[in-house]
């Protein structure tokens, strides 16, 4: 991956360290110029959430000329599993119900269709980092010369790979 390696660069990553330290190693970015922010799913579901706060705030506190998104091929793995825990849970079924009640009938206050929708996110990799990049892109509260990239990481080969 070609980078000027002086640039800011802020990268946004799932939670497993060994991404990390793999971005750190591949992405050719000094690493005083590295800034990596963690969450448990880099998606911005909309455009005034706190991933997409916390986004901005780094962009004018650190001086990032750069936003790379980075996602792997466990995205959805692990979800389900999640929802199912949830799902089970025999204390949770009448809130579930009328969580669901408030997504499909008090929009736009709950922009999923039922709480599934709303845990899982986008059915596939692609829908939800084009999603998220085209929302960090568009951000009126961010400069116009932030560059934004999306970048796939291959669990299986552990390969890095540019989506332009």
């Amino acid at each position: 991956m070609s980078r000027d390696e002086k640039k800011k660069v802020l990268f946004v990553i799932g939670m497993e360290q060994k991404f990390e330290r793999f971005i750190k190693e591949e992405a050719n970015v000094n690493p005083e110029n590295m800034i990596i922010l963690q969450t448990y799913q880099p998606v911005v579901l909309h455009p005034f959430d706190d991933l997409m706060r916390d986004i901005i705030i780094a962009v004018y506190r650190d001086n990032v000329e750069e936003i790379v998104v980075v996602s792997t091929n466990d995205y959805q793995k692990n979800t389900g599993d999640i929802l199912n825990n949830i799902y089970i849970n025999k204390e949770l079924q009448d809130k579930i119900q009328t969580l669901d009640y408030l997504f499909k009938n008090c929009m736009p206050e709950f922009p999923e269709g039922t709480v599934s929708v709303w845990l899982q996110g986008s059915k596939t990799l692609t829908d939800s980092l084009q999603k998220t990049v085209n929302i960090i892109r568009n951000h009126p509260l961010l400069p116009s010369d932030v560059k934004v990239q999306e970048l796939y990481i291959d669990q299986g080969n552990e390969k890095l790979s540019e989506i332009f």
